[in-house]
């Protein structure tokens, strides 16, 4: 350890805590390596804090920064036709700091729109992609006086050219010690572990592989084992959820890191989402064996041609077969629709509808519309259907809406949810609200608010 060179501030800009507040598992992952080159470290988490500004404003002027990282989770919140964007708010927090130190924006959502949000938010940098090991490199130039640009996957406000950025070739482990574990176990539910990044899957609304790439990059499993045993033993953790964008791919790795936890006997119990086409019996019963108690599907959709529109790599077939390995075993599991997708049409609306009635989930979470983003096949379609085109304003939430049903989803998708005690659908707030919401969290409960959903009586719409 060298003698610290900077002192900077880490502040997770995430505001949102529906359906449960997200621990900013992102800036711990930058923790880490700038903590290694010797820089002195303060975070601020915005999601529990009522009044953004002042306490933005105390730590500036207490802690006094030489660079200030902002970390965007999420630029909206992906529901139609209750949308809402958070970049206003992102905006504030840079304000907050211009005139005190140099501010850097980067995340997950930063990096959807990296050119564009920096402009609009005003800040000096932009970190594209994973920040881990280019964030101590741009920080190194900038202790030296140094012009920064050149780095791959750095944006300089005002400065044309880019290089893309570069994937981070090991994923490391998370430095968690300056943030409120603690906080978000009690207030989510569950804390979040990531064994792997990238996504070799096509479909085509996903942002994923534009974010992590096509390749991925598995983290030994000896080094989760050790971050599992952190969280129990230092935090007192004891529900995870994994949030990789599929957990049970490749299934032989699933398969080793489940052994491996089973074998440490941890008192955890843990869900995951997970691609129908991977799951087998064996699977399933290392994952229960190995604390798992809820199993998510990212189905979207159960007509086969919404399937093959939306460019899933799985089949009606393979979802039937999934769901009824969970309900052999008395598992509770969730399937996560989208609806209204190129080609959606009335028919393979009542055919999702029809299926889940069929293998009877714990609960399914419908979203209406998808969430446009540049560089995704989806954006391409809506640019040849006229649905948007070149000049659109992509940072305000815009989204794909079959023509055959755009003037009917709505109303289609509430009249069908509002009758199925098990369907959730966030954007027509059918059996959701913030105050249903903070009713269910008051129940004893770990892991997803979904499991809860069979102990309502019946189902509850909000008027549009």
């Amino acid at each position: 350890m060298v003698g610290v060179i900077m002192k900077i501030l880490l502040i997770s800009a995430n505001r949102e805590r529906s359906p449960y507040p997200v621990f900013p598992i992102g800036l711990s992952y930058l923790a880490g390596p700038l903590q290694e080159a010797g820089h002195e470290l303060a975070v601020l988490d915005l999601c529990f804090e009522q009044d953004s500004d002042s306490v933005i404003v105390e730590n500036l002027t207490n802690f006094k920064p030489g660079l200030v990282v902002i970390s965007i989770r999420n630029i909206d919140n992906v529901s139609w036709p209750k949308s809402r964007s958070y970049l206003d708010g992102v905006k504030s927090v840079v304000r907050c700091c211009h005139g005190h130190s140099p501010v850097v924006v980067g995340g997950s959502g930063y990096s959807l729109m990296p050119v564009e949000i920096l402009a609009y938010l005003e800040a000096d940098f932009g970190v594209v992609g994973e920040g881990e090991e280019l964030l101590p490199r741009f920080v190194k130039i900038l202790e030296r006086g140094e012009k920064p640009e050149g780095l791959p996957g750095l944006l300089v406000r005002g400065c044309d050219s880019f290089i893309p950025p570069l994937p981070v070739e090991r994923v490391g482990s998370p430095a968690r010690s300056l943030f409120d574990v603690a906080r978000y176990q009690r207030d989510g539910g569950m804390t979040n572990v990531q064994t792997k990044r990238g996504c070799p899957f096509n479909c085509v609304y996903c942002t994923y592989p534009l974010l992590e790439g096509s390749r991925m990059r598995l983290r030994p499993v000896t080094e989760i084992i050790s971050e599992l045993r952190s969280l129990v033993e230092e935090c007192n953790v004891n529900y995870i959820y994994f949030v990789d964008d599929i957990f049970n791919y490749p299934p032989e790795f699933a398969e080793s890191l489940c052994n491996a936890i089973i074998a440490e006997n941890f008192p955890l119990n843990w869900s995951a989402f997970i691609n129908p086409a991977f799951m087998s019996p064996e699977l399933l019963d290392i994952m229960l064996k190995a604390g798992c108690d809820a199993v998510e599907y990212g189905t979207e959709s159960g007509s086969p041609t919404m399937l093959k529109n939306l460019g899933k790599s799985f089949s009606v077939e393979d979802v039937r077969y999934a769901s009824l390995l969970c309900r052999e075993r008395n598992v509770d599991f969730v399937h996560y629709i989208l609806f209204g997708g190129p080609g959606e049409t009335q028919e393979t609306i009542l055919e999702t509808f029809a299926l889940m009635d069929e293998i009877q989930p714990t609960a399914v979470i419908a979203m209406t519309g998808i969430r446009i983003y540049p560089g995704t096949s989806l954006y391409r379609t809506a640019l040849q259907e006229g649905v948007i085109n070149l000049s659109t304003n992509m940072l305000e939430p815009v989204f794909y809406l079959s023509p055959q049903v755009k003037d009917i989803l709505a109303e289609l998708v509430t009249a069908q949810a509002i009758i199925r005690k098990n369907w959730v659908v966030p954007g027509l707030e059918v059996n959701i609200s913030d105050a249903m919401l903070d009713a269910l969290r008051m129940f004893p409960v770990k892991g997803p608010l979904w499991k809860l959903i069979k102990r309502m009586g019946r189902s509850r719409v909000k008027p549009m």
